[in-house]
């Protein structure tokens, strides 16, 4: 049995989720081929507290109307009693009953869910024992990978094309994940 470690925002939310919220708000016609940063502050060119005030009013509506990833739920529920589904998550600790509310709407299944509020997520991936990381955030998944040693997945995204290190594994979808761990997997109960 593997233990899953799997991000929340653009991993099994679709990494979509904040354009249209960002063109309404700050009167943009962004693309999500727009952003092509991590940092939203450098995409909108806006201060880091503009950003947080910003995200202090959004945050909450749009975590609580983000569409799941194409094929997210299919995977997850193949996995559900074969590995542990831990979900980590850079979200505030705040978002838990928004974060909550969500896994029950979408009918997505957890054996657990950790909000540690920063993007630092060694500490929670070395206190869950985890086996493989899900993440869409690129310095997060060089970090978690070289620190730690195991396999992450990285969902490929416009933000997310630096270079990556040989325990990276990128993917396009949740269809090519599920390949990935199943044939890793395999080999190595073997």
């Amino acid at each position: 049995m593997l233990r899953l470690g799997i991000d929340i925002d653009g991993t099994i939310t679709d990494p979509q989720t904040f354009v249209p919220y960002l063109n309404k708000s700050f009167n943009k016609s962004l693309t999500y081929n727009d952003l092509n940063q991590y940092d939203l502050t450098k995409v909108l060119n806006i201060t880091e507290a503009d950003f947080w005030n910003w995200m202090d009013e959004f945050e909450p509506i749009i975590y609580k109307e983000a569409p799941i990833a194409n094929h997210a739920k299919k995977v997850l529920d193949e996995w559900k009693n074969q590995h542990q589904l831990l979900f980590i998550s850079a979200r505030r600790k705040h978002l838990e009953d928004i974060t909550y509310n969500w896994f029950k709407e979408n009918d997505l299944y957890y054996h657990h869910i950790e909000l540690i509020g920063t993007h630092n997520k060694l500490e929670a991936v070395k206190k869950n024992n985890i086996s493989i990381f899900f993440e869409d955030k690129h310095d997060n998944a060089c970090m978690i990978s070289e620190e730690h040693n195991i396999p992450v997945i990285l969902f490929n995204t416009p933000y997310n094309q630096d270079s990556i290190p040989k325990g990276v594994v990128r993917v396009d979808n949740w269809l090519e994940a599920k390949n990935w761990v199943n044939q890793w997997y395999d080999v190595k109960i073997l």
